[in-house]
């Protein structure tokens, strides 16, 4: 896995909230909740609606190779491609390892949670040269939320393991909860075996990742921390978002991973305007490029999720206008 690009201090980057959805029963229909600034209440899609049939038709140009799925909160799966079976998810993983810790150790809006001490092992992992880091102290208190940022950004594995042993005393016993977390989930196809993904061994499918994107995007601190394009790094440098998407075409999040066995991998979240109200867009791609080398497998990743990216962004208004 490439190292995160660093760059000098510049401009601080804003924050971008991503819109929270939750379906509220209102009698025998539903609705979905909007965020943020859509203070509104939009129709959810149920299963016999022409809406969600006309969505599920759409003719969207799937990756050729690897799994691919996609949703749309309050309206449902838009399809699911390649088969189903477990495969190396690389830095996929990380969105695991937040989503425990931010179980374990919520943070408050605003907040930057609890205080965490960088120890020797993080530290001297800073400089790895075959893997993604990004430099930490030894003795340094650091905030929850900027090493979430580290991790999620700038996809730091030495800042991964040491939120595993801060949390749960050492990594293994990380696992376990990773795990536990996964069958809450029902992620039935996903084993964990490390927290920052370096591990061949941890594998998942596109639809198991897909569930892990639901849920943990409930959370707005997590919202926020996928949706920054960059966050400062030490000695004045700046860590730069490793998803390349980010930003453009309603992209708000969301995690990046690729290696060697796993190929280019990519979660990612959209926020779309259909008829005055936001749609939550989550989608998972991997397997691209698998066996090749990470750089190349990168960018095929980026390249099919931006092509299913533009393609729903195209249709999505038209569907549910038809609804």
């Amino acid at each position: 896995m490439p190292r995160p690009t660093l760059r000098p201090a510049g401009r601080r980057t804003v924050l971008a909230p991503l819109v929270a959805a939750a379906v509220l029963a209102t009698g025998t229909g539903a609705w979905l909740f909007l965020g943020g600034d859509e203070r509104r209440l939009a129709p959810a899609v149920t299963e016999a609606s022409p809406t969600l049939s006309a969505a599920r038709s759409l003719d969207l140009p799937w990756p050729v190779e690897g799994q691919a799925s996609v949703t749309v909160d309050g309206v449902g799966s838009l399809g699911t491609r390649g088969v189903q079976d477990p495969v190396p998810i690389a830095s996929l993983t990380k969105v695991m390892t937040a989503y425990v810790i931010l179980k374990e150790h919520p943070v408050r809006a605003g907040s930057g949670g609890a205080d965490v001490l960088a120890d020797q092992r993080a530290a001297d992992e800073s400089y790895s040269s075959v893997e993604s880091t990004v430099p930490v102290d030894e003795g340094r208190t650091y905030s929850q939320r900027r090493l979430l940022e580290y991790m999620m950004v700038g996809s730091a594995n030495n800042v991964a393991r040491l939120l595993a042993r801060w949390d749960a005393g050492d990594e293994q016993a990380f696992v376990a909860k990773m795990n536990r977390a996964a069958d809450d989930l029902g992620m039935g196809r996903t084993t964990y075996t490390g927290v920052s993904g370096m591990e061949a061994s941890t594998k998942s499918t596109a639809t198991d990742q897909l569930r892990l994107a639901r849920a943990v995007m409930k959370d707005p601190v997590f919202r926020e921390v996928v949706a920054t394009e960059e966050v400062e790094g030490g000695s004045g440098a700046r860590v730069v978002n490793t998803n390349k998407l980010l930003g453009r075409d309603g992209v708000v999040g969301l995690k990046t991973g690729s290696s060697t066995p796993a190929g280019g991998n990519l979660v990612w979240a959209v926020r779309q305007q259909v008829a005055g109200s936001s749609r939550l867009v989550l989608g998972v791609v991997l397997g691209q490029r698998a066996g090749s080398n990470p750089v190349a497998g990168g960018a095929a990743a980026h390249e099919a999720s931006h092509a299913l990216i533009t393609a729903v962004r195209k249709a999505l208004p038209d569907v549910i206008g038809r609804g």
